[in-house]
């Protein structure tokens, strides 16, 4: 795969590096294809690939369709404190070099897809995490983020012993608030008598909430002051750094996006990563890339939810596992949920 910014790298990068691709910018170029073999490409969201969660979920979906499909893949990185002209250039330029699809991971590339989709009707672009903005050739790629954030709300007031715990968001936006909904939901009807201590990083148009590890190292760290002994982050690449401290205090920390107990950069920590809710955001790229190569692209709304398995929660940590009550506790809220029992808030 060439990645097509100034950073070429070989396998996932560490999270000090994808800060330095961040920095580097997002100038693409490509020469792929030029044996008539299908191509797609994905343009990442803030942090960029190596941020052991979000980006790196949409990387494995384009390394599985490599594999699977003989698909040639492109990357591109975004560049630091970009503005919506900088993603239209950035998507025009995948386009234009016969990547389809080309998908933009994250809703900050709403605007710029909406307007880049007009002007190649036949690309199929994927916009992950928003719906705003649509088109006859534009797959709206969504997850139930609170289904998954209610059941990590359920494991962590079973795993509590303080009865207060913590919920971190990256940046202020409605679809963090849908993850902040969920959790707060799981945790109280769990336990009605839980305190949740909650904290955003930054407020839009800043979005340094998704990318800067030591904010979220600092907010955790003010929660665990504060007697919280189970923290959730959603937060990309500053979530490692709220799973840095949970961690080293001896607490546990609960992932997103990815299985984060199973990400490279983060294995120091994972003792103490008692789970994660998982996006499939993998397979929700891996499925727009097959559906264009068979010739019937996606379009519209897709969305994955607890029914499909499209979001839930990871139970790779050993010690998770031998926590049977807190399992069958998840089990029911999820078999819940399914079946209408259980309505999740979307919104605080």
């Amino acid at each position: 795969m060439r990645r097509i910014t100034r950073i070429t790298t070989v396998g996932i990068a560490s999270a000090a590096l994808a800060l330095t691709a961040t920095a580097c910018g997002g100038k693409t170029s490509s020469d792929a294809g030029s044996d008539g073999q299908a191509k797609a490409a994905i343009a990442y969201d803030i942090g960029g690939r190596g941020d052991q969660s979000f980006n790196d979920a949409a990387y494995a979906g384009l390394k599985k369709a490599e594999d699977e499909l003989n698909i040639k893949g492109a990357e591109a990185e975004p560049s630091e404190g970009e503005g919506d002209a900088d993603k239209v250039q950035r998507l025009t330029e995948l386009a234009r070099s016969g990547n389809n699809p080309v998908i933009g991971v994250g809703f900050a590339y709403a605007p710029a897809i909406e307007k880049v989709a007009k002007k190649y009707p036949k690309t199929t672009f994927g916009l992950i995490d928003d719906t705003s903005k649509t088109g006859p050739n534009i797959a709206n790629l969504v997850f139930n983020e609170e289904q998954g954030s209610y059941l990590a709300g359920v494991a962590a007031a079973k795993a509590s012993k303080t009865g207060t715990v913590g919920f971190i968001g990256g940046v202020e936006v409605p679809l963090i608030k849908k993850f902040e909904a969920g959790f707060v939901q799981g945790v109280t009807d769990t336990n009605p008598k839980a305190k949740v201590l909650k904290q955003y990083l930054t407020q839009p148009p800043n979005f340094d909430g998704f990318a800067k590890p030591d904010l979220g190292k600092a907010a955790a760290q003010g929660m665990l002051d504060k007697n919280a002994d189970v923290i959730y982050a959603a937060a990309g690449l500053a979530g490692s750094g709220a799973i840095e401290a949970t961690a080293t205090a001896g607490k546990w920390a609960i992932g997103v996006d990815s299985d984060q107990y199973n990400q490279k950069g983060l294995a120091k920590y994972k003792a103490k990563i008692l789970t994660s809710v998982t996006k499939d955001v993998s397979d929700s790229v891996f499925n727009l890339i097959e559906s264009v190569k068979k010739g019937k692209p996606q379009s519209g709304e897709v969305r994955y939810g607890l029914d499909r398995d499209g979001v839930g929660l990871a139970n790779s940590n050993p010690e998770y596992q031998k926590m049977t009550d807190l399992i069958a506790a998840v089990e029911k809220a999820k078999a819940d949920i399914i079946a209408g029992k259980i309505k999740v808030k979307t919104a605080p």
